[in-house]
C-alpha cells in the first residue's frame, strides 16, 4: 500500500485573520477526518515572512493537531533548524513527543533563503555549523543528563516518549547535508530523487562508523487534488496551484533549490508539467505510487473544494489502495 500523505502549509494570500483563523480550523478538521480514515501523516513545513500568510509555526500547527487526532504522524518537513535556539527546540520537541505519544517526525533542514536568515538575525554564512550545533544539542538534550552547552552545563527535561530519542532526519539536497547525516548517525532524507547522494551518505556512513538509512524520494512525487471533474478544477481553482508554484520558483537561484521545482508560468503549463494533478478518484488509485501527497489547501484554495477533495481521497481512494 502506498504510504499517503496530506500537506498543509496554510498559504492564502487573500487573507483576513478572520478567513485564515477559519483555514487553521479547516485543516484541524481535515486532519482529524484523515486520522479517522488510515491516512499515514499529516505534513507541514516552515516558512517566514511571505506575503501570502505561508505556515511560519510547524510545531504549533503540530500540537493543535495531535489534540485533534488519535494515531496519525506530523511530519515538520523541513524546520530550518540554524534558526532556532537549540534547547527551546530539543524541549518543544520533547514535549510535542509525549503528547502525541510519539507521533512526531522531524526534518531539520538549514532553508534556503537568505532574507529568512537575515529576518532573524542569524547569520546565513554560519549556517552550517549552526545545523551541526543544533544537531550535537538535541543528541545531548534527550538522554535527560547534563552536558555543556556553549561553555556551561545544562540539563533538559523532560525526557521525551521515544526512546533513544524523536525521530529526527536531517534533509537536504546536498553533499553536505549527507556527510551532516552520516556524521551524527542520522536518517538522512533527500528533498529530491538522486541516488548517487544515497550513495554517497552510506560511503560516509561507513567511514564514520555510523548506523543510519536514507528516506528517498521516488522519481515522481506529484502535489494531488481529487476530483470528479478534472478539468472543471482546472479552470476553477488552477491559480491556486500556479500561485504556489510560482512561489516556490521565486525562492530558486543559482545553488540554492526550492522544495518544489516548477517552471511553469500558467495554468495550462502547469497542467502538462505534472507537478501537480488533479486526477479523478480512479485515477488515483491506480497510479501506482509508492506515496502518495494530497495538497487539499494548496495556494489558498477554497476550504469547500478542499474539503471534497480529502472527502474523496479518504473515502473512495483509500479504500481501493487498502483491499
Amino acid at each position: 500500500m502506498a504510504f499517503t500523505v496530506v500537506r498543509f502549509n496554510l498559504v492564502d494570500p487573500a487573507a483576513t485573520p478572520e478567513s485564515l483563523s477559519s483555514r487553521y480550523r479547516v485543516a484541524l478538521e481535515l486532519a482529524s477526518y484523515a486520522d479517522g480514515h488510515g491516512v499515514d501523516t499529516v505534513q507541514t513545513e516552515e516558512h517566514h515572512g511571505v506575503a501570502d500568510n505561508w505556515l511560519p509555526s510547524p510545531f504549533t500547527f503540530a500540537g493543535a493537531v495531535f489534540g485533534a487526532t488519535r494515531r496519525i504522524a506530523v511530519t515538520v518537513s523541513a524546520v530550518i533548524g540554524p534558526l532556532h535556539d537549540p534547547l527551546r527546540l530539543a524541549e518543544d520537541i520533547a514535549v510535542l513527543d509525549l503528547l502525541s505519544g510519539g507521533r512526531l517526525i522531524t526534518v531539520a533542514g538549514i532553508g534556503y533563503r537568505p532574507e529568512e536568515y537575515a529576518a532573524h538575525g542569524v547569520d546565513w554564512r554560519r549556517r552550517g555549523a549552526l545545523q551541526d550545533e543544533l544537531l550535537e544539542t538535541l543528541s545531548a538534550a534527550w538522554t535527560g543528563e547534563e552536558f555543556t552547552y556553549r561553555g556551561r552545563r545544562v540539563r533538559v527535561t523532560p525526557r521525551p516518549y521515544t526512546q533513544p530519542h524523536p525521530l529526527l532526519l536531517v534533509g537536504g539536497s546536498s553533499m553536505a547535508a549527507a556527510r551532516r547525516a552520516a556524521r551524527f548517525g542520522l536518517p538522512f532524507f533527500p528533498s529530491a530523487h538522486l541516488p548517487e547522494l544515497e550513495a554517497y551518505y552510506h560511503r560516509m556512513r561507513e567511514e564514520y562508523g555510523t548506523e543510519g538509512y536514507c528516506m528517498m524520494p521516488a522519481a515522481e512525487t506529484p502535489l494531488l487534488h481529487i476530483s470528479e471533474d478534472p478539468d472543471r478544477t482546472w479552470a476553477e481553482y488552477g491559480e491556486h496551484f500556479l500561485h504556489e508554484a510560482r512561489t516556490y520558483a521565486s525562492w530558486q537561484s543559482s545553488g540554492i533549490r526550492s522544495a518544489v521545482r516548477s517552471s511553469a508560468t500558467t495554468v495550462d503549463e502547469l497542467r502538462a508539467e505534472g507537478v501537480y494533478r488533479v486526477l479523478t478518484p480512479d485515477e488515483c488509485a491506480g497510479l501506482g505510487a509508492e506515496s502518495l501527497v494530497l495538497h487539499p489547501l494548496c495556494g489558498g484554495m477554497p476550504p469547500d473544494e478542499g474539503r471534497r477533495s480529502v472527502e474523496l481521497f479518504c473515502e473512495r481512494v483509500l479504500p481501493r489502495l487498502k483491499g
